[in-house]
C-alpha cells in the first residue's frame, strides 16, 4: 500500500512547481516576451501574469527605460584627408519588445555598428574645421540614420552625443599655431583700429576747436563792428544835434553876427599858431583877406559893445 502522506507531499510539490511556473510577476518598466511551443505568444506587461507551465516560456526580457550605450572610439577620415579620433554615446529605448526580440539577433550590437558606420560617413563629408563647428549637425544626422533603421528592431534612438574629437598631434600643433596667429592678427587689428580712432578723435577735436575759435573771432568782430557802428551813430547824432542847435541859433537875432565873429576869431587864432621854422614865417598868400576878415570881426565887436549907459554901468 502507498503511503498517502507521501503521495500528498509529492502532489504538493508538483502543485508548487506548477504554480511557480505559471505565475509571472513582471517589474515596472520591463516587458517579457512569452513563447508557446517555440512560437511568439504574448508580451507580458508589468504586474502579475499567468502562463501555461511547460508550454509557455519567457524567451526574452526587455528593459523599457532609456538606455545609454557607449559607442567605441574609432578613427574617421575627414574630407580633407585628416584622421580624427571620434567617440560618442548613444541613448535608445525599446518601444516594441516583439520586434526587439525577433527583428535582430542582437539589436545592441547592430545599433553600435550602425552608429559607427554612419558617423564615419558623415565625418567623411566634412572638412576638419567643420567637424568641430558642426557637432550638432553630426549628432542629428546619426540619430536620423539610426532611427530609420532601428524602427525594424523595435528600438527608438533618442539622442547621440559626440564625447570627444581628437585630431593627430601634428594637427593639434598646427591648429594651436593657427589660433595663436589669428589672435595676434586680431590684436594688431585692434591696435590699428585704436590708433585710427585716436587720430580721428584728435582731428575731430582740432576741427571743433578751430570752428569754435573762428566762431569766437567772428562774434568778436561782429561785436566790435556793432560797437563802432553804435559809436559812429552816436557821434553822428551828436553832430546832427549840434548842427541843428547852431542852425536854430543862427536863425535868431544876432545869430549871423555871432557866427562871423566866431569865424574871425578862429582865423586869427590859426594865423597866430603858424609855425616858424629856420627863421621862416609861414603866412597866408592873401593878407588882404585876412585884414578884411579882421576888420569885419572888429566891426562886429564894436557893434556888439553896449551903449554909454551900459559902459558907465560897467565902470
Amino acid at each position: 500500500m502507498f503511503d498517502l502522506s507521501n503521495v500528498a507531499f509529492i502532489i504538493f510539490i508538483i502543485a508548487v512547481i506548477i504554480a511557480a511556473r505559471s505565475i509571472k510577476i513582471v517589474p515596472q518598466q520591463h516587458a517579457w516576451v512569452v513563447e508557446r511551443l517555440g512560437r511568439y505568444h504574448a508580451t507580458l506587461t508589468p504586474g502579475l501574469s499567468i502562463v501555461v507551465p511547460f508550454v509557455d516560456r519567457v524567451a526574452y526580457k526587455h528593459l523599457l527605460k532609456e538606455v545609454p550605450l557607449d559607442v567605441p572610439s574609432q578613427v574617421c577620415i575627414t574630407k580633407d584627408n585628416t584622421q580624427l579620433q571620434v567617440d560618442g554615446i548613444l541613448y535608445f529605448q525599446v518601444t516594441d519588445p516583439m520586434k526587439a526580440s525577433y527583428g535582430s539577433s542582437n539589436f545592441i550590437v547592430a545599433i553600435t555598428q550602425l552608429a559607427q558606420t554612419t558617423l564615419r560617413s558623415i565625418v567623411g563629408r566634412l572638412e576638419l574645421d567643420k567637424t568641430f563647428e558642426e557637432r550638432e549637425f553630426i549628432n542629428h544626422s546619426v540619430v536620423n540614420a539610426l532611427d530609420e533603421a532601428a524602427s525594424n528592431w523595435g528600438v527608438k534612438v533618442l539622442r547621440y552625443e559626440i564625447k570627444d574629437l581628437t585630431p593627430p598631434k601634428e594637427i593639434l600643433h598646427a591648429m594651436q599655431a593657427q589660433i595663436t596667429a589669428e589672435r595676434e592678427k586680431r590684436a594688431l587689428i585692434a591696435a590699428s583700429e585704436g590708433k585710427k580712432q585716436e587720430q580721428i578723435n584728435l582731428a575731430a577735436g582740432a576741427r571743433e576747436a578751430a570752428i569754435q575759435k573762428s566762431e569766437g573771432e567772428r562774434q568778436a568782430q561782429i561785436n566790435q563792428a556793432q560797437g563802432e557802428a553804435a559809436a559812429i551813430l552816436a557821434v553822428a547824432e551828436a553832430n546832427a544835434e549840434a548842427i541843428e542847435k547852431i542852425a536854430n541859433a543862427i536863425q535868431t537875432q544876432g545869430g549871423m553876427q555871432a557866427v562871423n565873429l566866431k569865424v574871425a576869431q578862429q582865423y586869427v587864432d590859426a594865423f597866430a599858431k603858424l609855425a616858424k621854422t629856420n627863421n621862416t614865417l609861414i603866412v597866408p598868400g592873401n593878407l588882404g583877406d585876412m585884414s578884411s576878415m579882421i576888420a569885419s570881426a572888429l566891426k562886429i565887436v564894436k557893434g556888439s559893445e553896449p551903449g554909454p549907459q551900459g559902459s558907465s554901468a560897467m565902470r
